[in-house]
């Protein structure tokens, strides 16, 4: 049976009507004076300290620990504030999803699997009030690499339960083949959603244990017993 499930969050749980590029574009032009770049860069399942690290390299900014935290002081500013404006809402089918598993007579832990850092996934969530839902996860904070951010998801989720969770006891949720590389390197099943940064067949071509339109076209059932 699973016991944990990881979401991803822009795309797979949340829009937020691309509060983070904004979030991005403002930080940049207000803290280091470069006002162009970001349209040439691809935000979706890339993590938050790779993004500005290529940011940097477009602009001849020194990639340094005092630069990356000039901007992500700021940058966490910035996107309260574009968040609160913003008109994004819940991916169809996650609400009821997540009910779902947490009526399940045994519900599984649920983390998050992010390359978000940890401050801009609480902001962009607890717009929504999905914040709290969730018990456990990893964030662009444990690392920048994608891959090594799902190893610490699990290890943090297994020190809250107490016991080593085995790959096939995970589910990884996310909307791009990122998602899917980084939930199979820890030997995760992987539900592939199609709400966010890739088509329904791009995502197929990467061979999710299930891939569907949105989450309201599985059960929570399927998923949690493990039949494929």
């Amino acid at each position: 049976m699973v016991q944990l499930v990881l979401f991803d969050i822009d795309g797979t749980l949340v829009h937020t009507g691309g509060a983070g590029i904004k979030a991005f574009a403002k930080t940049f032009a207000t803290e280091f004076n470069a006002f162009d770049g970001v349209e040439k860069i691809n935000f979706a399942g890339r993590t938050d300290v790779n993004l500005v690290r290529e940011f940097f390299g477009l602009h001849q900014i020194a990639a340094t620990p005092e630069n990356f935290r000039r901007f992500f002081e700021r940058y966490v500013f910035w996107l309260d504030q574009t968040v609160a404006q913003s008109n994004g809402g819940a991916c169809r089918g996650v609400l009821q999803f997540i009910d779902g598993l947490l009526a399940l007579p045994d519900p599984p832990l649920l983390g998050l699997l992010t390359g978000n850092i940890r401050l801009g996934a609480e902001i962009k969530l607890r717009r929504h009030d999905l914040w709290d839902v969730f018990e456990t996860g990893a964030f662009a904070d444990d690392h920048e690499d994608r891959n090594h951010i799902a190893v610490a998801a699990l290890a943090r989720s297994s020190r809250v339960l107490g016991k080593q969770l085995r790959g096939e006891q995970v589910v990884v949720v996310g909307d791009t083949p990122h998602d899917i590389r980084c939930g199979r390197f820890i030997g995760a099943k992987i539900l592939a959603v199609a709400t966010g940064g890739a088509k329904l067949d791009e995502l197929k071509r990467h061979q999710p244990d299930w891939a569907v339109e949105d989450l309201t076209q599985i059960g929570v059932p399927e998923v949690c017993s493990g039949a494929l």
